[in-house]
């Protein structure tokens, strides 16, 4: 497994979007979807239960990779599973 690095701008959504960094951590390590992203980077998506909103919840982490190192650059949740996942297989 590769050192995952929390870029500032992905830290703070963690705390402002109340998302849960195991959540994110467990998409990092085992998604669902993996798609090319811009500028080298990948979206790395996976459903999960919310205990907060009661709900299940798509979370999207957006991260680049560099030899050993894997940098999250940001993340969010999002009740809109249908808009992201439309068309992909798991």
């Amino acid at each position: 497994m590769k050192t995952i690095h929390w870029l500032e701008h992905a830290e703070e959504n963690l705390i402002a979007r109340e998302i849960d960094r195991e959540e994110v951590e467990l998409t990092i390590c085992n998604p669902m979807w993996d798609l090319q992203g811009k500028m080298n980077r990948r979206i790395l998506m996976r459903t999960y239960f919310d205990n907060i909103l009661q709900q299940t919840m798509l979370i999207r982490a957006i991260i680049e990779e560099i030899d050993v190192e894997l940098f999250v650059v940001t993340v969010y949740k999002t009740s809109r599973i249908d808009r992201y996942t439309k068309g992909l297989s798991k």
